[in-house]
């Protein structure tokens, strides 16, 4: 079963300008997530699904193989589905370009899943919350699932609500991760569905695929997320990198 990972980098953004290619301690952001995915055991390619041409060379610059995609996309999932109509593959690994520090087992996690279970059309990971200051972040977005493991919602309010403080230690609060698996047949049919209520007012693109009446597989990991969002970020990611937390790549 042929597996690829297609990175998705746009150049604009409100908050981070040219964020994919902002330099980490020298190297740009992008070919940390590049490599990174490159070292999982799982995967056949991977691919950056860029709408600027920056980009694109900066990712052939360092051997890296890139696609051009429309700039008029409204998510990464469609960025994704375009890149991927033209790349041999049964199962598309969609991680973000903002992810300098994506951990290869946390790719190989979610390939192994879809792969093992051929019901699961669309996957994604969670972690357990375990700073305090977390649980009300809006950009720390929640999951909860059903006893399945497939997710019942997402949202950056705090899911589920903890009505009593004394038994608050008895329900864990899970953040989504945001890397998704899917099968490339059911990724192409997501931009296709219609546009989610839900997922405008969270401003969460996967709530499209649940309102839809579609489910995704949550798997649990101790992989923990260490975006990029603002400039700020990435003083964050370089001081983890110069303590130790360095990629395998």
């Amino acid at each position: 079963m042929r597996i690829v990972v297609i990175i998705p980098a746009r150049y604009r953004s409100s908050r981070f300008a040219g964020k994919p290619l902002a330099p980490i301690l020298g190297k740009p952001m992008i070919q940390y997530v590049y490599e990174q995915s490159r070292a999982a055991c799982l995967i056949d390619e991977v691919w950056v699904a860029t709408d600027d041409q920056r980009i694109y060379d900066r990712v052939r610059s360092f051997g890296g193989q890139a696609i051009l995609t429309s700039p008029n996309h409204e998510s990464g999932t469609e960025r994704v589905a375009e890149a991927a109509r033209k790349i041999e593959a049964e199962i598309v690994i969609n991680v973000q370009g903002d992810e300098p520090l994506i951990r290869p087992e946390a790719i190989d996690l979610l390939a192994k899943a879809t792969v093992e279970d051929r019901q699961i059309l669309m996957a994604t990971l969670k972690r357990k919350i375990e700073r305090k200051q977390d649980i009300h972040n809006p950009n720390c977005v929640k999951v909860v699932a059903d006893r399945d493991g497939f997710a019942l919602y997402f949202s950056r309010s705090l899911i589920p609500f903890i009505r009593d403080s004394d038994t608050q230690s008895q329900f864990p609060i899970y953040r989504h991760i945001g890397i998704y698996a899917y099968r490339k047949d059911f990724l192409l049919q997501i931009p296709l569905l219609p546009p989610s209520v839900l997922e405008q007012a969270e401003r969460l693109e996967q709530l499209r695929v649940l309102e839809s009446g579609y489910r995704i597989k949550v798997i649990e990991t101790d992989y923990d997320s260490y975006g990029v969002d603002t400039p700020e970020d990435i003083f964050r990611i370089e001081e983890l990198l110069m303590r130790g937390n360095q990629p395998t790549a």
